[in-house]
């Protein structure tokens, strides 16, 4: 969950539970399972695991359906746990919309969007500045053997990377605990547009983490490093949205 002060041009951040209240001046975003639209012509029956950022008088300001789904859609007996997203929820058909919130642009994702570095990149052509998601990882990866404190490293790396390579902070927070006798990661972090973890959750019990996340920071990264009107080569990565040939494919 996210909740700032949008006064200041240098909003505050933190991740936190709560509920959206229009006298509390804070913005929140959070995400859930969500059924289709009235009138939509996809099955009712298959909801998006959608992500909503809510304003301070409670009013929703965005929405994002997450787009990479992991897992399977079919039952693996063998497997420690399902991991059924594939089968319970449709890929997400609103892109990677950003908003004006915090007195910025705000982006959202979820888990496993994490891991993309397309989805940071389009985000990052919006000139996002703030990053909000959730994440639920468990610590198990349940198609092959993987040291533990790579579930980690590659988390940190997710984010830490997203946020550098487009100058924006990241607030991520994670489901943490035991579900079902499986643990869960945990790992909630605030990292800065320099790709540095201003705060962490430090246990795997509920925390409450903050930071002064001025929004300015990654401006001078935006202007020079990461000026993506004057040194992108959009020409050199039609590969990227073609598609892998077949020869690739496995």
């Amino acid at each position: 969950m996210l909740s700032g002060w949008p006064p200041p041009r240098s909003a505050g951040s933190r991740s936190e539970r709560a509920a959206p209240r229009s006298s509390s001046a804070c913005w929140l975003s959070s995400s859930a399972p969500r059924a289709r639209d009235a009138g939509s012509s996809s099955s009712p029956s298959s909801p998006f695991n959608t992500a909503i950022l809510v304003g301070p008088s409670g009013e929703i300001v965005g929405k994002y359906r997450k787009i990479h789904l992991p897992g399977h859609s079919e039952h693996l007996p063998d497997a420690p746990f399902q991991h059924l997203e594939k089968r319970y929820f449709e890929v997400g058909d609103l892109g990677f919309p950003v908003w004006r919130a915090f007195d910025g642009v705000v982006g959202m994702c979820i888990c496993n969007d994490r891991r993309w570095p397309e989805a940071w990149r389009v985000m990052g052509l919006q000139g996002v500045e703030l990053v909000a998601l959730g994440f639920n990882t468990p610590e198990v990866n349940i198609h092959h053997r993987e040291p533990a404190h790579l579930r980690m490293f590659h988390h940190r790396l997710s984010l830490q990377a997203g946020a550098y390579q487009n100058a924006t902070w990241v607030v991520a927070a994670a489901k943490s605990g035991d579900e079902d006798g499986h643990r869960l990661i945990a790992g909630s972090a605030i990292v800065s547009p320099n790709g540095e973890i201003v705060a962490e959750a430090s246990t795997e019990d509920d925390e409450l983490i903050v930071h002064d996340c001025d929004l300015d920071l990654g401006a001078h990264l935006k202007r020079h490093v990461f000026d993506f009107a004057r040194h992108r080569r959009p020409e050199a990565y039609t590969r990227i949205t073609a598609g892998a040939p077949d020869s690739c494919r496995r």
